[in-house]
Formats: structure tokens, C-alpha cells, sequence
């Protein structure tokens, strides 16, 4: 495929966050000593700090928590306006991706608003959450 975009390059830790983006699935981590869900990945419970922890599959939903528009992209390759989005998911964790399938109007935007994760296969190897209204 032809992506001009910058990509993430996965780490021991975040493999398996990729993997299972690649799988169509949205993982999250989850600590098996107190029942905390968390993203970003890592080894270590961020509330209990046991390392019981494992990846699990989220729902995909989750909910609108806050945006921007951006009108000045870093590079050509980007079509603004667009949205970014600090998505609650829920199980809890918040993770940033972009908004599709919805206008980048502060009117139709709102806060709480159901989202939905969508998959984009941007490359072979690299497929990107994104969320749309649910």
C-alpha cells in the first residue's frame, strides 16, 4: 500500500498491542492482582505495581472524553482538517487516535458521544485504531 505517514515501530512491550490491530482486535492490559485496565502497555501494574498482568481484548467502544481540529497538518500528507480524539474506552482506559466518518465541526462533535473502533490497514504490517460514532 501507498502510505506516506509516519508509523509506529512496535516494542517488545507493544507487540502484542500491534498484533492484535493486525487481528482486527483492540487490546488492553490488565492487571490479575486488583482489576486495573491500562494502556500504554507495560510490565508492571500502574495502580498496584504487581506483575500479574495480561492483554485482553476490549470491546471497541468507548466514548468521545476530548478533541481537537487540527487545521495546520505537520505535513501535506495529512488532509485537514481532521480530528483527534482522547477516547475512552470501556474498560476504562484512554487511548489518542483520530475520528473518521464524521465532520471535523465542533457542532456535531460531542463530548461522551458513543465511538466504535474501525481498523485501518494502512500497510501489510501496520493496521492503525481509529474511531468513528457508534
Amino acid at each position: 500500500m501507498d502510505y506516506n505517514k509516519p508509523l509506529p515501530t512496535p516494542t517488545p512491550e507493544t507487540q502484542p498491542f500491534w498484533d492484535g490491530l493486525k487481528a482486527h482486535e483492540l487490546r488492553v492490559m490488565h492487571c490479575m492482582n486488583c482489576d486495573h485496565t491500562y494502556l500504554y502497555p507495560r510490565p508492571y501494574c500502574p495502580k498496584c505495581f504487581s506483575d500479574k498482568t495480561e492483554w485482553r481484548a476490549a470491546s471497541g467502544r468507548g466514548s468521545l472524553h476530548t478533541y481537537m481540529i487540527n487545521h495546520r497538518p505537520p505535513s501535506p500528507a495529512w488532509e485537514a482538517p481532521y480530528v483527534i480524539a482522547i477516547v475512552e474506552l470501556e474498560e476504562g482506559p484512554r487511548l489518542m487516535s483520530n475520528l473518521v466518518d464524521i465532520a471535523p465541526d465542533p457542532n456535531v462533535l460531542k463530548i461522551d458521544m458513543p465511538l466504535q473502533v474501525v481498523y485501518d490497514d494502512v500497510t501489510d504490517q501496520v493496521t492503525l485504531p481509529k474511531f468513528r460514532p457508534a
